[in-house]
């Protein structure tokens, strides 16, 4: 595990932080003068030393399409006001030193201290950059959605220095992009490739504002597809076409000037490209800038679960074959799922009689399903197959939903003395039924059931390895509710009787449920 490495995704809004991402090393391309011919390059070992010329497909130049395709790709220049506390949570900067109320390259220009009792007052204006390419000649664009979205004025600057101001048409957070627009007509603009689709290997193109130096054109190859870099809605195109900060939102080009990506993101330990980067594929791109444009936002489906991936070890404790599926660990309290009766443990299988391959796939789904349409989930309950309908709600937005998770993480600490707490013995840890007392004792809400673990497990055992601690309450076992200790004791009992190599325990920790898979070998 690479600690000091880090995905660098975000406007970073700061006097002399350019906010943006971009992409790895480049190729070095010759100066595109006149050009000689073949023969010419290639010469004998006799005639002199054999210069190396390109094979068919490889261009000597990529001036030709930098010319055509430049005058459609824009920089912008973000103005607003923000906090500390918001510059320490971008990617990247959360430890960054503040001090104060200045950000970080502002050279004095401050506030006066740190406010009264510890609150940091607003900083003063900060900029930040970024990129966009106009996709109609009216004066559309798209660019990210973390270069806009704190923006309160936006001033759009195309390659003939013409300087414009823009507004918003719409954003979205899920897959990062959002649409600006300047007003006038008769603009140059690019289009989104939905049909040809570059190998792993073809030449790529990227321009845009890296580093506020303003047009700037790299080259590299796509260096993979399918990406996943923690969105929801996105597999990313990686590129090692050199982008850097400022160049978020700009466009990926083929060699035929086509758009087939939208510039996100950076893998880096430094800040700055190292061959590494990612780009929003064209399709995707395509479908939210449209709906943007004709609504000024995305619409997704939801139904109110937390899920995760049906693991290896997860499948096998639960005696299952495949890996395929979503496994439910929460339901959201009266939201669409909880009331249609899905439940904590259930493994979906299909939905709509499509198959789910993994969590993101089933998030992926439910994104595209209208608010008000019945969904049927085939899941697993209990190693019986059921279906389950659940009429689909709105998806909150990226902010509502952190709120709502802040919310479930308060609490759940346990008490000073907890370690003396008896209890009986069981896979190595000592639980405990789920009394008024030890709720009390390890500040257990009263929506959440189960044993709860009394001190933390003997070091040796699975439970220590995979993290488990006192305070931590056993709702499932073998994905069948836990009412008692005894009846912990003889799932496990069964389980051992039956060879299962291990049992899949939901645990409940600061209000969250986390799957464990527990060895039962002794």
């Amino acid at each position: 595990m690479l600690k000091d490495k880090r995905f660098i995704v975000g406007a970073v809004m700061g006097v002399g932080l350019a906010g943006a991402v971009g992409v790895g090393v480049g190729l070095s391309m010759p100066r595109a003068e006149a050009q000689p011919s073949k023969a010419e390059l290639v010469r004998t070992a006799a005639a002199g030393p054999v210069v190396f010329a390109p094979p068919p497909g490889a261009p000597l130049s990529f001036a030709d399409i930098i010319e055509r395709v430049s005058p459609a790709v824009v920089s912008i220049d973000v103005k607003t006001h923000v906090s500390a506390e918001s510059l320490r949570r971008i990617p990247g900067f959360e430890n960054f030193p503040f001090e104060g109320p200045q950000a970080p390259g502002q050279g004095g220009q401050g506030g006066q201290g740190g406010g009264q009792g510890g609150e940091a007052p607003e900083l003063p204006e900060q900029y930040g950059s970024g990129s966009g390419f106009l996709i109609s000649p009216d004066g559309y664009i798209v660019t990210n959605n973390h270069v806009v979205e704190n923006a309160e004025e936006i001033t759009v600057k195309l390659q003939d220095d013409r300087e414009l101001k823009a507004t918003v048409v719409g954003r979205d957070e899920g897959t990062d992009l959002a649409v600006i627009k300047i007003e006038g007509k008769n603009y140059p603009y690019v289009q989104f490739e939905l049909q040809a689709k570059p190998r792993v290997g073809d030449w790529v193109i990227a321009v845009g504002n890296p580093l506020q130096l303003g047009h700037t054109a790299t080259a590299g190859i796509v260096s993979a597809y399918g990406r996943d870099i923690g969105e929801q809605y996105v597999d990313y195109i990686q590129i090692d076409a050199p982008i850097n900060r400022g160049n978020s939102g700009g466009p990926t080009f083929d060699i035929y000037g086509r758009v087939i990506g939208v510039n996100t993101a950076i893998y880096s330990p430094t800040g700055y490209s190292v061959g590494i980067g990612f780009a929003i594929p064209a399709d995707v791109a395509d479908a939210v800038t449209k709906q943007l444009i004709a609504n000024g936002k995305i619409e997704r489906g939801y139904i109110g679960v937390t899920i995760g991936d049906l693991t290896k070890d997860i499948a096998e404790s639960l005696n299952m074959a495949g890996t395929k599926g979503a496994y439910i660990t929460e339901t959201v309290p009266g939201g669409p799922s909880d009331r249609a009766g899905l439940k904590p443990g259930d493994i979906v299988l299909r939905m709509n009689g499509q198959a789910i391959t993994s969590s993101t796939d089933l998030t992926r789904q439910v994104g595209r399903v209208k608010a008000g349409e019945v969904i049927h989930l085939d899941v697993l309950r209990g190693g019986k197959a059921q279906t389950i309908n659940i009429r689909s709600g709105t998806r909150p937005s990226e902010a509502e939903l952190a709120r709502l998770n802040s919310n479930q993480d308060e609490g759940g600490q346990a008490a000073p003395g907890a370690q003396g707490v008896v209890g009986t013995a069981v896979l190595g840890m000592n639980v405990a039924p789920l009394d008024a007392a030890n709720r009390k004792r390890f500040s257990i809400d009263n929506s959440v059931n189960g044993v709860v673990v009394t001190a933390n497990p003997a070091p040796r055992s699975d439970a220590a390895k995979k993290g488990l601690k006192a305070g931590d309450v056993i709702v499932l076992a073998d994905n069948r509710p836990v009412t008692s200790v005894q009846e912990l004791q003889s799932i496990v009992t069964a389980l051992k009787n039956a060879k299962r190599p291990s049992v899949l325990l939901l645990v409940n920790r600061d209000r969250r449920n986390v799957p464990v898979p527990i060895d039962l070998k002794d």
